[in-house]
């Protein structure tokens, strides 16, 4: 059985569960893409957002980056890669860019915090500081649309039964996260921009009012 079947076996499965476990409650669900490649891209504030996101995603298999440390683990190694997640040395690792890269010219979506670690406790723009050029690299390089999503919780710390709003956002088209011309003189300059502008909108689903929409 190939990867994407035990993936689909496995989110019929679980998703509901987890879902529950956290009391996610998923807004604006009808946004996300059905067929596109996309960067999935939200604030990070546990080790178990992934799992959130992925049970969020009814149409899409986000294939998320992970510790190489756990594919040192026999049983959870086959596990992970079995669900799309793929390792990455967190001092820098351009296989796991290349392979970033290559699953979203192939029509998948990948999922990412462009926080680069996770920041609980915090809304998303005190962290604003924290923002990488990873996802604007990702996107020029692909040339890619983005998903902005956003957990949001009590004091934005994960509890188990704490309660959480996945809040998902409308799809930014590669051409809006371009700066204006003569905006971005380097390579750096243009990454820095686009995880910038996607990171504001992540922080303006944040600070959205959900009670008409509940």
């Amino acid at each position: 059985m190939n990867s994407t079947a035990v993936y689909g076996r496995l989110h019929r499965l679980l998703a509901r569960f987890f879902l529950w476990l956290f009391r996610v409650r998923v807004h604006f669900a009808d946004r996300e893409p059905a067929d596109d490649n996309y960067l999935l891209c939200c604030n990070h504030l546990s080790a178990v957002d992934p799992i959130l996101l992925a049970a969020a995603c009814k149409r899409q298999q986000p294939h998320f980056m992970a510790k190489k440390e756990l594919f040192k683990i026999p049983l959870l190694a086959g596990l992970i890669r079995m669900l799309g997640a793929f390792p990455v040395d967190r001092a820098g690792d351009l296989g796991a860019i290349r392979t970033s890269i290559s699953l979203l010219e192939s029509g998948k979506c990948v999922g990412m915090f462009p926080q680069g670690t996770r920041c609980p406790g915090k809304a998303p723009r005190e962290t604003m500081d924290r923002v990488k050029n990873g996802a604007g690299l990702l996107v020029d390089r692909a040339k890619v649309a983005v998903l902005p999503a956003c957990l949001k919780t009590k004091n934005n710390k994960l509890r188990l039964f704490g309660g959480v709003d996945l809040i998902i956002g409308e799809p930014i088209p590669y051409e809006q996260l371009l700066p204006a011309e003569g905006e971005a003189t380097s390579h750096k300059d243009l990454y820095s921009h686009i995880s910038h502008v996607v990171f504001e909108r992540i922080c303006a689903l944040y600070e959205e009012d959900l009670s008409d929409e509940r």
